[in-house]
């Protein structure tokens, strides 16, 4: 995913979507991977995330 892809989401109870910045989340998520916990790698490696 490139690192400005962007998801416009609803988030209950508002009427104007927000833009998320999945593409700057994921990189800067690879990038301090090193800082996560042992169980958030295994909930990130459980919802498809790819380290490599």
């Amino acid at each position: 995913m490139p690192r400005t892809h962007t998801e416009q989401i609803t988030i209950e109870g508002d009427t104007t979507p927000a833009v998320v910045k999945l593409g700057v989340w994921i990189s800067n998520t690879k990038t301090r991977r090193t800082k996560l916990t042992p169980e958030q790698r295994t909930q990130l490696a459980e919802l498809g995330m790819e380290w490599a």
